[in-house]
């Protein structure tokens, strides 16, 4: 398709922009109709965007791109099982992880059958059927996987800790430091843990370097007998699991229409079921089809992960917030911005479009964040005084988790107080040195939920998937490949294998050879070939 950064909406918005450049957040504050005009609902989850240097027509003229761009085509392509993948040629179904069989997915029977194989498992685990070797009940679950496999399951169990079954605690191993497994095992018992091992093909490097290093501690301390009491996968290469020492019943399906960022609704969701209980982890996949249906069926002008989406382009491509910072005033929330640097910059970090051509505009932008009120302390002055624009989403329940004295009150204080003051600012005067003006007119989203519960936040987590996937159209780049993450992955099997057996690879530049020579002569693997 045309490029919809080239197109007549595109260069009407562009204009808008330039005429609306005067504006500042402090007069159009002002407008007391501004909140109700600019807020928007879905079953207590309230998305306020009256902080965005945007007016009622920016946003109409927003979602006029949006349906020249062909979101709502696109979108029902993909609810529909069209191969909206084309660099893989692969449908993209995340949302039949979550449906009901009226939602009329045809993969739904697919989907079905692992989640009653996953409450099987989670049944026998719970009522104590299941147990480790040994006869004692499991005490930790050890989740060993990388980037969706493991950055979903960890956000959504550390999210829904109060709803955690006492007795089983879930802990998550990826980095192939060994630290990371071996910090992890130093807090668990053999007899007493149970391993999820997620890996699409079974052949991932680190969570296969880990899974067999935590295999070798098994074995060595219980048997090797006992790999299939303590061992589960979530895998589609069930040979190979098989072959690792798995039994039929600890196999857990998976598909190629499922991205690996977007597959904490599958069993990749198996500690979460685990820990928390089977009835919790439907209660999460039903406020993501909650907001799936909202999604699907709502008016562009109306929806809220379409409007969160025309904001983002508003403030990357038109304001030019390079970067956007993710700030939920939940602690339950602290791995939230962690999670949406991979479901943002590696789906839409893209530099070429669908169709094989350079991008006209700046797509995805630099994600971060931390929870709140911690990155108040941290990174809050550049927000507030740098010189670069960030935008950012706040994010809080009115509810705490766990409520104690006036906790809760200072959190919420601090959550009104930071969006207000970034859109403010504050003007010099005769009490006000150049030091302590804010220039305020600082673009904020605000997100409120009533309480973190399952539903809520499965319907945050859709409402940001839902997000991704429009600013992939408007900005005519394909969501859901990863290309941008293997050339590392090649160029690091020959080193490995230099630093293994010897020698180098060919046509090593200049730098990482004497990187690798320095490597060997610390190690003291000969002369090094030479020092740096």
């Amino acid at each position: 398709m045309p490029s919809p950064t080239r197109s007549p909406a595109w260069q009407t918005l562009a204009d808008h922009h330039r005429a609306a450049g005067s504006l500042h957040l402090r007069d159009l504050l002002k407008d007391g109709g501004r909140s109700e005009a600019l807020t928007f609902a879905l079953d207590g989850l309230v998305l306020d965007l009256s902080k965005n240097r945007i007016t009622e027509q920016t946003l109409s003229l927003l979602t006029g791109l949006a349906a020249a761009c062909g979101v709502e085509a696109q979108r029902d392509a993909m609810a529909g099982g069209d191969a909206i993948n084309g660099t893989e040629n692969r449908a993209v179904l995340h949302m039949a992880l979550r449906a009901r069989a009226e939602d009329g997915f045809a993969v739904h029977g697919e989907v079905a059958a692992v989640l009653a194989a996953m409450a099987a498992f989670t049944a026998e685990v719970e009522s104590g059927a299941r147990k480790g070797a040994t006869g004692r009940a499991f005490a930790d679950v050890v989740n060993i996987g990388i980037g969706g496999s493991d950055q979903g399951p960890r956000l959504v169990c550390r999210a829904l800790a109060p709803y955690r079954r006492r007795g089983l605690t879930p802990r998550f191993v990826s980095n192939i430091d060994s630290t990371d497994l071996t910090e992890t095992l130093n807090a668990c018992d053999p007899e007493t843990t149970l391993f999820v091992v997620s890996s699409k093909t079974f052949t991932t490097q680190e969570t296969m370097t880990n899974a067999m290093t935590a295999r070798r501690w098994l074995t060595e301390a219980l048997g090797s007998d006992a790999v299939a009491r303590h061992f589960c996968a979530v895998t589609t290469n069930t040979e190979a699991a098989r072959d690792f020492g798995m039994t039929e019943e600890s196999l857990f399906g998976f598909w190629d229409w499922v991205g690996g960022r977007f597959s904490v609704w599958s069993a990749i969701g198996l500690p979460i079921a685990l820990t928390a209980g089977m009835d919790v982890f439907r209660d999460f996949l039903a406020g993501a089809r909650d907001m799936d249906r909202h999604f699907l069926e709502t008016p562009l002008a109306r929806n809220l992960p379409v409007l969160l989406a025309l904001v983002g382009v508003w403030n990357r491509d038109f304001e030019g917030a390079a970067a956007h910072a993710v700030l939920p005033y939940d602690q339950l929330l602290e791995g939230l911005p962690g999670y949406l640097q991979q479901l943002e910059m590696e789906s839409n970090g893209k530099a070429v479009d669908r169709d094989g051509a350079p991008v006209a505009r700046p797509t995805a932008p630099v994600v971060f964040g931390q929870a709140g009120t911690n990155g108040q302390h941290a990174f809050y002055q550049l927000l507030h005084q740098g010189t670069d624009l960030v935008s950012a989403d706040f994010i809080a329940a009115v509810h705490a988790a766990n409520p104690a004295g006036d906790h809760q009150d200072k959190l919420l204080a601090n959550f009104l107080a930071q969006t207000r003051a970034l859109a403010l600012g504050r003007d010099a005067g005769p009490d006000v040195p150049p030091h302590k003006v804010f220039p305020g007119n600082r673009p904020t989203t605000s997100i409120l939920v009533d309480r973190l519960d399952p539903r809520a936040l499965g319907m945050l987590l859709a409402l940001y998937e839902h997000k991704v996937f429009v600013q992939g159209v408007l900005w005519n780049v394909n969501s859901f490949d990863q290309f941008g993450v293997e050339l590392g992955k090649e160029l690091a099997t020959p080193l490995l294998g230099a630093l293994a057996r010897g020698g180098e690879p060919e046509d090593l530049d200049a730098s990482t050879r004497a990187l690798l020579n320095r490597i060997r002569t610390v190690r003291g693997d000969g002369d090094g070939g030479g020092r740096a």
